[in-house]
């Protein structure tokens, strides 16, 4: 059985929770302290704390960019043997102007090199969380887009993703997460600017 760590209790990590639960998979969401989450415990979960041992070999980081390196200050070596999934989008959410890291880069290329023995993932960051509950996206199963440089960490992510009913499509390698970083970034902008609903999401037609 896939076993799955979720750092974070927000919308996105509960949407992860409940692709992991179609997938049946075993789940650990991770709160930030004890009593804290944005929704009711669910019994199909082990419930921990920011700083608790991750069960997961798949270990989720569904915090928002800014918190990203309190995660990793905590956890560090600890994600040494990890597929490490990175879901962020590391947007200037005061102007809406643009990325915050450099062009040459992404959020999950600061994360693979602060844990170079973690396999880093990118997946579910152009995906709003409705669309990962229902896995449905605009009448379509959902697509998750995954990119990374090990191979067996995106089939495992891909194998989750399958197994949840939705569509997993490889994008390539790590350097592929600016392009899905833009994506994201154009795609909340969007929804942020009521130019389609946060319920919205890009989708592959083949």
């Amino acid at each position: 059985m896939t076993s799955i760590s979720i750092i974070g209790t927000g919308k996105m990590g509960s949407a992860i929770a409940d692709v992991a639960s179609r997938a049946h998979a075993h789940i650990q969401l991770l709160k930030r302290k004890a009593g804290v989450g944005a929704t009711i415990e669910r019994d199909d979960v082990e419930y921990a704390v920011m700083g608790d041992e991750l069960t997961g070999e798949l270990v989720v980081i569904a915090t928002p960019y800014a918190a990203i390196p309190d995660v990793l200050a905590r956890y560090g070596d600890r994600l040494a043997g990890k597929v490490v999934i990175d879901i962020s989008n590391p947007i200037e959410f005061v102007t809406f102007d643009g990325l915050t890291v450099p062009a040459h880069s992404s959020a999950a290329a600061e994360i693979a090199e602060a844990v170079p023995n973690a396999a880093v993932v990118k997946a579910f960051n152009i995906n709003f969380a409705e669309t990962l509950t229902t896995g449905i996206n605009g009448g379509m199963h959902t697509t998750v887009i995954v990119a990374g440089d090990d191979a067996d960490a995106k089939i495992a992510v891909m194998d989750l993703v399958e197994a949840a009913g939705m569509r997993a499509v490889d994008a390539g390698p790590l350097s592929r997460a600016r392009e899905l970083e833009a994506m994201g970034f154009l795609q909340i902008t969007l929804a942020a600017l009521a130019k389609t609903r946060w319920e919205s999401g890009f989708a592959l037609m083949t």
